[in-house]
């Protein structure tokens, strides 16, 4: 869009509209109102067409900050600079401040962002210094931009002072005598109190500063992590006790706050305690619900036998979350079926009531016998039934799938992707097929002299693989120099911590299952051996049966193919 054209008139100011002459103050007119934009309604420096000139898109692309009254942004920015645009985000309600009475976005404390900035500005060696007192003599304007650099986190040397007080946590508790709902933003907005123990707030802000140095955190966790803490420790009702899950998770309510780095700093300190309720605990309860008494405690027996296993006869090893999950929900309408039909106990169950509830689907009727033999049987070994009736119920032969081979196209594309982690996670499974939980708890140490070491097995790493995992090393080092987390792979969120990636973040950055990837190396390899059963429990860690599932998937003899990698 072209400059308007000067006035006649004064030749400095534009025309007033397209078409005229002379600008609003040239032309001549008996009566001069005063002029407004039509846009914002200001009624200060106007421009033309009816904009001032903030809003007028020709006007010069210099101006002070809407917030900090910084010169030197643009329109481009919306006339924000960057560290308020920033301060928006992160508290995006506006309020009147306190110290300079603007209605702009202001903090948790309350202040806005200019008034901060004078604060810090004016205070001696980092000292605590009162912002109102700080901003009564007037505030300095500065150019928006130069506040911008990047902050170190200081690193703090181990002092005396920095030791973790001995008598904290205290053992003793205090109860209340009326339980109710804490509202958080109501106390944020009237201001929180000090924390009743100084030396205990002081001691954790060591510890945070410490934690940030050693695992790179950046400025904002670090002052976010310090804000939560001074709040969970004036919540207390019981100053200097363990704070509990329940009291960390009423800070979401609070914009800014950092929950999960500080349960990290309260944890290494011993001053956490998870009051949570087990999940699979929960699942069970609602899953349960409409079995009656005792039927629903023999059940809940043997969840807790299944889910932790048992060191007394009958002894069993505990099963993973997905077993345990599905023999509740096999055994659970056969259970609510003899509770709508009377029984109370499973005393009363015979073989003919379970023979009735058998589901005609023969995946679900094999699922189902299975659980309740497994059910009867713990129950009569606790002598809690005096018959078995399920014990010979013949489950069925169990249907396996037949492992199949995955797209080659999608495979290479994986393989040759720009994305080092997803390169590298596919060459590890894609060439030597280990498990993703092996594959999510690697660590660097693990990898050495070009061979991984995993599960007491020696492999030794294919050239692909050895090219690709140096291509995520090194991004690795570039996106988080001082991290502290030993795991192979680390993401953004895992990297400030020592915790693994998750199998979501495995499945999402591979872009397919890794279990397909690693069933087709396997599936290669029994291709190349002729179904040698020895070798593929060599190389791949996996029993004689599991073995047996591939070479049996071969069907016919098959001319070896290539395969996916090698292996030694």
């Amino acid at each position: 869009m072209s400059h308007p054209r000067a006035c006649s008139g004064c030749n400095v100011r534009p025309i007033a509209y397209y078409g005229r002459k002379f600008c609003f103050e040239c032309v001549p007119r008996a009566r001069k109102s005063v002029l407004r934009c039509k846009l914002c309604g200001s009624d200060v420096d106007y421009y033309t067409s009816g904009r001032c000139r903030r809003c007028h898109r020709s006007s010069p692309d210099t101006g002070s900050c809407l917030d900090c009254l910084g010169w030197g942004v643009t329109r481009r920015g919306r006339w924000l600079c960057e560290s308020c645009r920033g301060w928006r985000r992160r508290f995006p309600i506006p309020a009147s401040c306190p110290s300079c009475q603007r209605v702009v976005t202001v903090n948790t404390r309350g202040y806005c962002r200019l008034c901060c900035k004078q604060a810090s500005l004016v205070r001696p060696d980092h000292q605590s210094l009162e912002l109102l007192a700080a901003n009564r003599n007037g505030q300095q304007l500065f150019l928006a931009g130069p506040f911008r650099q990047p902050h170190a986190t200081p690193a703090l040397a181990p002092t005396a002072s920095a030791s973790w007080p001995l008598r904290y946590p205290v053992d003793h508790e205090q109860l209340v005598l009326f339980a109710g709902n804490r509202d958080l933003p109501t106390g944020h907005a009237r201001g929180f109190a000090a924390p009743p123990l100084p030396d205990l707030a002081t001691a954790l802000n060591r510890v945070v500063y410490d934690h940030a140095s050693r695992h790179g955190w950046k400025l904002g966790t670090r002052n976010a992590t310090l804000h939560s803490l001074q709040i969970l420790l004036a919540l207390q009702d019981t100053p200097g006790a363990r704070i509990r899950h329940s009291e960390v998770t009423l800070l979401y309510q609070l914009p800014s706050t950092a929950v999960q780095a500080s349960v990290e700093v309260l944890t290494s300190v011993g001053m956490f305690t998870d009051d949570r309720e087990a999940p699979l605990e929960s699942w069970f309860a609602r899953h349960t619900s409409g079995i009656s008494e005792p039927m629903l405690t023999e059940l809940h027996t043997w969840f807790v036998v299944v889910r932790d296993g048992s060191s007394t006869p009958p002894r069993s090893q505990p099963r993973s979350i997905r077993t345990v999950r599905g023999g509740v929900v096999s055994v659970t309408p056969a259970l609510m079926s003899w509770s709508l039909a009377g029984h109370s106990s499973l005393r009363e169950i015979t073989r003919e009531d379970i023979t009735n509830v058998l589901p005609d689907d023969a995946e679900r009727r094999r699922n189902t016998i299975s659980s309740l033999r497994s059910l009867f049987r713990l129950l009569k070994g606790r002598g809690v039934v005096f018959a078995n009736p399920a014990a010979r119920l013949s489950p069925g032969p169990v249907r396996s799938n037949l492992p199949l081979p995955v797209n080659t196209a999608v495979l290479r594309e994986a393989l040759n992707s720009r994305n080092p982690a997803r390169a590298a996670l596919t060459a590890l499974l894609a060439f030597h097929g280990p498990r993703l939980q092996h594959v999510q708890t690697l660590q660097l140490s693990d990898i050495r002299d070009g061979r991984l070491f995993l599960d007491g097995r020696t492999i030794l790493l294919a050239p692909p693989v050895r090219e690709r995992l140096r291509a995520w090393l090194d991004e690795r080092a570039r996106r988080w120099p001082d991290t502290l987390n030993p795991h192979l792979f680390i993401n953004k969120h895992t990297a400030l911590r020592a915790s693994p990636v998750s199998m979501v973040w495995i499945r999402k950055t591979l872009g397919m299952p890794g279990k397909d990837i690693r069933d087709d190396r396997i599936l290669h390899e029994a291709i190349a051996t002729q179904g040698d059963v020895r070798r593929l429990g060599d190389l791949f860690g996996i029993s004689v049966n599991t073995a047996l599932r591939y070479t049996h998937s071969l069907g016919q003899p098959t001319t070896p193919g290539p395969t996916t990698g090698s292996g030694t």
